[in-house]
């Protein structure tokens, strides 16, 4: 089916096609609520290990923290992602905004005890998981409710309001902490404040009738799932080889995270060498917080302009776009970073990491965006669950496998001209890894004029 014709539509035809739709109205406010919650959970679980003056960090300890909240999950999502394309979704969506209210109560309840850092990230790592899973339900389920015509353009204009309540969200935490104070009391209120996002969810969830949200051949036997959860990974695999747009996309993302993930680590170390040190939620919290804004900007940007982009170069040529701008901003922001020398020149640097920040936002969203839309179009509605997961999995190892590399090599100070230039290699693997998919037998597109 020919894209061109999707993105012609105005942003406003857009916003009623999705008024149109109650169920599509009650999706979006699952996934807006959500965001919200996450950014702000997000942003005060950083306040609580990276900025946090009552637990000293260093970059190990910082990746760890990472590795501890998205790695595991990583590694079994892709598994229940299966339950995506068996069980009632909705059901679901229901039971996972439920069990993520207890989970982000019981971590608030662990930061005002003081808790050890090990048991207060593994209860984090839950809470992640499950917003994750979230995330990729809420996208699976959206062509059920939503004319398939409409897909690409309604990505985008989710995308861009959804990534303004997570920055909404983190700005929140951020305020919240600055106005407690900072610490473990100051990051409990914060994090107990995010589980209002899931508690929405719930109440919208509860107001789909039962297999509203897919999948068609649901089964709820518990033997078959069982066997869906165990195939999950190859079966998602094997969708996406059959696809060139959505194996192309997946490229694009998993090289972009993993650089990003290594560029975040970077950022972290910086911003904690700031003035104050970073051990004030004056200091290099706010700066994170200003930094996740950037980014959010970023995203924001690339949600209006990708819908154009698409139907004018193809979808692998987006993505192709997108990691060619991103090797540019490694070389030309990221890489004065590790030359700064001097305070002035570390002031720079500063400036530049969230010029950089906003850039990568709009590069990696670009990317981003281009997937979702070739697999809610290209792939079987009992196999989206599984490509979605998939593709969580392709976010997180990536990131999480940067940023333990990089900690291993990086300085305290997160000056380093290896790492940064090792990025903008990766970022060239990527292309070439992109370009010879494409030339691999059916690699053309069958839409948005690929080639």
């Amino acid at each position: 089916m020919a894209e061109t014709g999707e993105h012609k539509h105005s942003l406003g035809a857009v916003r009623a096609a999705i008024r149109a739709s109650p169920g599509a109205v009650r999706l979006t406010l699952i996934r807006f609520t959500s965001q919200f919650g996450d950014g702000m959970f997000q942003a005060a679980l950083s306040g609580a290990i990276l900025f946090n003056p009552e637990r000293e960090t260093d970059p190990l300890a910082v990746a760890a923290g990472f590795a501890v909240l998205l790695l595991p999950y990583s590694v079994i999502g892709p598994y229940a992602g299966a339950l995506l394309d068996r069980w009632d979704r909705r059901l679901v969506l229901l039971i996972a905004n439920i069990m993520r209210v207890i989970l982000i109560v019981a971590v608030a309840l662990g930061l005002l005890a003081g808790i050890g850092a090990s048991p207060l990230l593994l209860a984090a790592l839950a809470v992640v998981g499950i917003s994750r899973f979230t995330a990729a339900g809420v996208s699976a389920a959206l062509p059920r409710v939503l004319a398939q015509r409409w897909l690409v353009p309604a990505n985008s204009v989710l995308a861009t309001a959804g990534s303004a309540c997570a920055a909404v969200g983190a700005a929140g935490a951020v305020a919240l902490i600055g106005a407690v104070g900072a610490g473990d009391t100051g990051s409990a209120v914060a994090v107990a404040v995010s589980a209002a996002g899931s508690v929405a969810g719930v109440v919208l969830a509860a107001g789909f009738r039962p297999r509203t949200l897919g999948p068609e051949s649901a089964a709820g036997d518990t033997v078959g799932a069982l066997h869906a959860v165990l195939t999950g990974l190859v079966v998602g695999a094997r969708a996406v080889r059959r696809s060139a747009d959505v194996s192309t996309a997946m490229i694009g993302i998993g090289t972009h995270r993993i650089v990003f993930g290594a560029n975040t680590l970077i950022m972290v170390l910086v911003l904690r060498e700031s003035p104050s040190g970073g051990t004030t939620g004056e200091g290099g919290l706010i700066g994170f917080g200003v930094a996740i804004t950037a980014t959010a900007a970023g995203m924001l940007l690339a949600a209006l302009l990708t819908p154009f982009l698409i139907p004018r170069f193809g979808r692998s040529r987006t993505v192709l776009l997108g990691l060619s701008g991103a090797i540019a901003v490694q070389l030309a922001l990221v890489l004065p970073t590790a030359l700064a020398d001097s305070a002035n020149a570390t002031h720079h640097a500063h400036r530049l990491l969230l010029a950089g920040a906003f850039l990568f936002g709009l590069a990696g969203q670009m990317i981003k965006l281009t997937g979702d839309a070739a697999m809610q179009i290209d792939i079987a509605d009992d196999r989206r669950g599984q490509v979605f997961a998939l593709q969580d999995t392709v976010f997180n190892i990536g990131f999480v496998l940067a940023v333990a590399l990089t900690a291993v090599v990086v300085p305290a100070d997160g000056r380093s001209v290896a790492v940064v230039l090792a990025g903008a290699g990766c970022y060239g693997a990527g292309i070439v890894a992109l370009l010879l998919n494409n030339r691999r037998p059916g690699g053309r597109s069958r839409a948005g004029g690929n080639g």
